[in-house]
This record gives structure tokens, sequence and C-alpha cells, in this order.
């Protein structure tokens, strides 16, 4: 038999480069931004679009559970299944039907992840004594934990702006850092030195 050699096509395909695509990243990272400065914007309809989106998932999510629970016939973990169906189901509804508490509901797990995050970033820097990154770690706690009581004290009528002003400033952080990439990019693609041809022998 004759045997079968594998071709690559490795070579066919041009290999992405940042200095080729840096204005395809410009672009999103703008686009990004933009999504930012608008969720900035309007808070209240950004909250809510992120509430019901998370309740049409939940939804989707307890289907799928559920379709799995009675499909596995004999399976141990069915009845966790369904317990998981219904719960999904029954929240990803509660969503939908009712966004504005969903999103006070959000609002309080946003308060309550900032305060253990500040907790364990004030703890990990508390044990850490003179080691490099003590100073920033117990920064970054300190800046959680009063984030996590200003949220507090404004509750619940922050919940209204606070997860969208969060998703906002995400986006717009995230389209800044695509941007700077990319003009970073750029700006290597131009102090690139034109290719020589080898000297011959």
């Amino acid at each position: 038999m004759t045997p079968i050699h594998a071709v690559s096509t490795a070579g066919d395909v041009p290999e992405y480069s940042l200095e080729r695509g840096w204005r395809t990243l410009a672009i999103a990272g703008g686009v990004v931004g933009l999504l930012g400065l608008l969720a900035i914007a309007f808070p209240f309809v950004t909250g809510l679009s992120v509430t019901l989106g998370l309740g049409a998932l939940l939804l989707v999510s307890g289907i799928v559970h559920g379709a799995h629970a009675f499909t596995a016939q004999g399976w141990d973990g069915r009845l966790w299944q369904v317990a998981l169906a219904v719960v999904s189901v029954l929240a990803g509804l509660l969503l939908l039907v009712n966004p504005v508490v969903g999103l006070v509901g959000l609002t309080m797990l946003v308060i309550a992840y900032l305060a253990v995050d500040a907790v364990a970033e004030l703890w990990m820097a508390m044990r850490m004594d003179e080691q490099p990154g003590r100073a920033s770690i117990a920064a970054s706690g300190v800046l959680s934990l009063v984030l996590a009581l200003l949220l507090w004290v404004g509750f619940p009528a922050d919940a209204a702006w606070a997860i969208g002003l969060l998703v906002g400033i995400s986006l717009l952080l995230t389209g800044l850092s695509m941007a700077v990439v990319a003009i970073t990019g750029r700006k290597a693609e131009d102090v690139t030195p034109p290719a020589t041809e080898p000297r011959q022998a």
C-alpha cells in the first residue's frame, strides 16, 4: 500500500499578527468602549437588560437540566438534576417577570462579592509581611471595602444604577485596553525594519 502523507496547510494560511490586524482590534475596541459609554449613560436600562439576559439564561439552563433528567433513566443524580432544573426555571421566570426585583438581588450579590473580596485581599496583605505587591493588594482590598460600604449605605436606591454602571465601566475599560494594544501594534509595525536579503556566500 502507498503510505498517505499528511499535507500541512499551515503555510497557506497567514499567521495572525498584531502588526497586520491592529485596525480590526482598534475598531472592536472602539465599539466595546462606545457600548460602555452608553451603558454608563443609561445605567438603569443596562441593569434591566443584564437582569433579563440572566433570566433567559437561567430559564434555558433549567430546561436543559430538566430534559437531561428525564432522558437519564436510572441515573443516581437524576433527582438533583430535577431540583436544579426547577430552581433555575423559577429563578429565570422571576427575573423575566419582575426584572426590577432581580436587579435589587443582583445588587445585593455585588455588595456581598465586594465585601468578601475586600476581606480576602486585606487578609492576604496582612500575611504578606514585606513581600512585593503587598501595598497594591491592600489598596485593592480597601477600595473593594469602600465600594461595598457605599453601595450598602445607598441600598436599595442604588440598585437602579449600580449594576448598569459597573457593567458600563467594565466595557469601557475593556474597549480602552483593546485600543491601546492596537495602537501599540501599529507602532511596532511602523518601526519594524524592512527585511534584507541574506548575503550570498
